[in-house]
C-alpha cells in the first residue's frame, strides 16, 4: 500500500493532540467492498473529545491539478463513509488536507458548497510543523 507523502505528518500531529493511532491503516469490508483507509485513532484524552473514535484518509494535493485531486477525494471520502458506516458506525470519518490546499482549492465556490453537501469533515494540518492547524466538523 502506498502511503501519502504526509502520512507520518499527519498521524504525529494527531498524536500531538491526544490521539492514539489503532489502525495504520484501518482495514474496511462492507457489501464487499474492500478499503484501508490511511488511520483509525481513538482519543485518550476522554474529557477533551469524549473518547471519540475517528478515521482519517490523509491526502497531500501536492499534484498539478488540485481539483482533480479534490474531486478523487471527494468520491473516496464518500465511498469510505459510506463502508465505515456498515462496519463501525460510531467512528468518524475525517478527510485531512494540508493547510496551502485548504487556503487555496477549499475556498473555491463549489468546492466549498460540495463540502457543504456532503457534510466532509476536515483536519487541515501543517506537515511541516506536524500540527492539526483546524478541525471542520
Amino acid at each position: 500500500m502506498a502511503r501519502d507523502i504526509f502520512h507520518n505528518a499527519v498521524k504525529i500531529a494527531l498524536q500531538k493532540e491526544g490521539w492514539k493511532i489503532t489502525h495504520d491503516p484501518l482495514p474496511i469490508e462492507s457489501m464487499g467492498f474492500n478499503v484501508l483507509i490511511d488511520l483509525g485513532a481513538e482519543n485518550i484524552i476522554a474529557a477533551a473529545r469524549n473518547g471519540e473514535r475517528i478515521a482519517v484518509e490523509i491526502k497531500s494535493f501536492a499534484s498539478a491539478s488540485d481539483v482533480s485531486q479534490f474531486h478523487m477525494a471527494l468520491g473516496q471520502f464518500l465511498n469510505y463513509r459510506d463502508a465505515l458506516m456498515d462496519q463501525d458506525p460510531d467512528r468518524t470519518l475525517f478527510l485531512a488536507i494540508p493547510q496551502d490546499a485548504f487556503e487555496s482549492t477549499f475556498q473555491l465556490p463549489f468546492v466549498r458548497r460540495a463540502n457543504e453537501r456532503y457534510q466532509l469533515k476536515l483536519i487541515v494540518y501543517h506537515p511541516i510543523q506536524e500540527a492539526i492547524v483546524q478541525w471542520i466538523l
